[in-house]
């Protein structure tokens, strides 16, 4: 059954691989050149001051007592390094004293604020760890100094810690953009200043305002009228009468000025003297102007959504389907929308004529979200007329419950009868009683509102017809 093998006469292959002796590693030169140039650094900061004081400790202790010997600075280079020569050196002048070969480098330099902190600090650490030698713990304090003299960064003796040098190199690091932004902040600034300087200047060189004479307002009533001088006459007044003791006229009230003043409104705002009577008795100059200036500016005109039959979605994305540009009126409301552009007329769209929205103020959401009414109670509305209000509480109450809706006026009815009808709301009963004797025709109701007719002048942006129709009724 095969050859047996005589494992006695076995020759020997040589020494294995397990057995053979790996040889000491040999450094490159350059690996070496680090490692000996670490060696060299290892001494070096703080670890150098304290030997350079243990060799004078040592020199004084070593010199007769007879002689003194004063404490001399050291000096170092720029980088804050000094050789082991001039170690030795150094050592070797402070054991002799002062000589003429070395008071110049003896003579200290004025170091900066910032330097002399660093240094205060530094010598407050080498007395401790001064300390710490004492008690046999050089050693281990000479690592912990090594390795945070690597993490200190050197000082420059130099004169670079002033204002300017400061600023160059901070714009050196800058990026042009940033540049940029910092020169143009310092032009906006002396722009300012300037422009409140030229305002101040302005404000000292203020002259008196006088009205204008009697021959003057007959020839301007004669001629058409001069807006532009109306305009510039109206402001002067308003700055006269804010400070009527320095500016006035000799001779003159401010009764005059006022008169004055009402005559110019009416003119170039276009009302009549009653209502603009009525509203300088109400407002101050400075805001009846403000008052005035906002009823001139267009209101853009906004829709509620009727909830009985549609959803404000649905309805924005079918107005916007006929070229009309809207938007919400905002987080307060989940009914309301605001149009700013339309290309067909808004009361004539299928979707008005059907019921789907009302044309309706935003401040007349209000008072119904105020009242809050709510599903199968009984709502009064004393003042109902046209009917945007009564149909959004109808809305509220999704056609529950019992609406009562009322109008003094009976003329006013028709309109209030047509809107309920075109809007789907089938909860309401309309009746048309005095208000102050409401309740001996019925009580009990859960809400009321009375939204009272008013004079109408908050509508003036939206119908230029209340500067003149407003008259007194004695």
């Amino acid at each position: 059954m095969g050859r047996k093998r005589d494992l006695t006469k076995l020759e020997k292959s040589g020494p294995g691989r397990k057995s053979k002796k790996q040889q000491e590693p040999v450094l490159p030169r350059h690996l070496k050149d680090k490692d000996d140039n670490k060696k060299q650094e290892a001494v070096s900061g703080r670890s150098r001051k304290r030997l350079l004081k243990q060799a004078v400790n040592a020199a004084k202790t070593t010199a007769p007592p007879s002689k003194k010997k004063k404490k001399q600075h050291v000096s170092q280079d720029s980088s804050g390094n000094s050789s082991e020569n001039e170690l030795s050196s150094d050592t070797e002048q402070l054991v002799k004293g002062y000589t003429d070969d070395n008071k110049e480098w003896l003579t200290p330099r004025q170091p900066n604020k910032k330097r002399q902190l660093l240094e205060n600090s530094n010598s407050s650490e080498d007395e401790g760890d001064e300390m710490k030698d004492d008690y046999g713990d050089g050693e281990e304090e000479d690592d912990e100094g090594q390795q945070e003299d690597k993490e200190e960064p050197a000082v420059d003796d130099s004169d670079a810690g002033s204002s300017n040098g400061s600023e160059d190199s901070e714009d050196d690091e800058l990026l042009p953009v940033e540049r940029a932004a910092k020169k143009l902040k310092v032009k906006q600034a002396r722009d300012d200043k300037l422009q409140s300087a030229e305002l101040q200047t302005n404000i000292l060189q203020t002259e008196k305002y006088v009205l204008p004479s009697g021959q003057e307002i007959e020839k301007e009533a004669v001629q058409a009228p001069d807006l532009a001088l109306i305009q510039q006459r109206i402001k002067d007044i308003t700055q006269v009468l804010g400070d009527f003791s320095g500016r006035r006229e000799e001779g003159k009230g401010r009764k005059d000025y006022l008169a004055l003043l009402r005559k110019d409104l009416c003119l170039y705002y276009s009302y009549n003297e009653f209502l603009m009577d009525k509203l300088m008795q109400i407002f101050a100059v400075s805001e009846l102007i403000e008052f005035l200036e906002a009823n001139e500016v267009q209101r853009p005109v906004t829709i509620r959504t009727n909830t009985l039959k549609t959803r404000r979605r649905d309805l924005a994305q079918a107005l916007i389907n006929r070229g009309i540009n809207l938007d919400p009126i905002g987080k307060w409301s989940k009914t309301g929308l605001v149009i700013y552009d339309s290309q067909v007329p808004v009361g004539a769209t299928p979707e008005y004529l059907a019921g789907h929205y009302m044309i309706q103020s935003g401040s007349s959401f209000l008072p119904v979200m105020a009242l809050a009414a709510q599903e199968k109670e009984r709502v009064l509305d004393m003042c109902a007329a046209p009917g945007g209000k009564s149909q959004y509480i109808a809305a509220l109450m999704r056609n529950t419950g019992v609406l009562f809706v009322n109008d003094v006026n009976k003329r006013r009815v028709a309109a209030l009868v047509g809107n309920l009808h075109r809007t789907g709301v089938t909860n309401s009963i309309i009746c048309t009683h005095d208000g102050k004797y409401f309740p001996k025709v019925m009580t009990g109701f859960d809400r009321v509102l009375l939204d009272a007719p008013c004079s109408g002048t908050g509508v003036i942006a939206k119908d230029p017809a209340v500067k003149t129709n407003k008259v007194c009724i004695e």
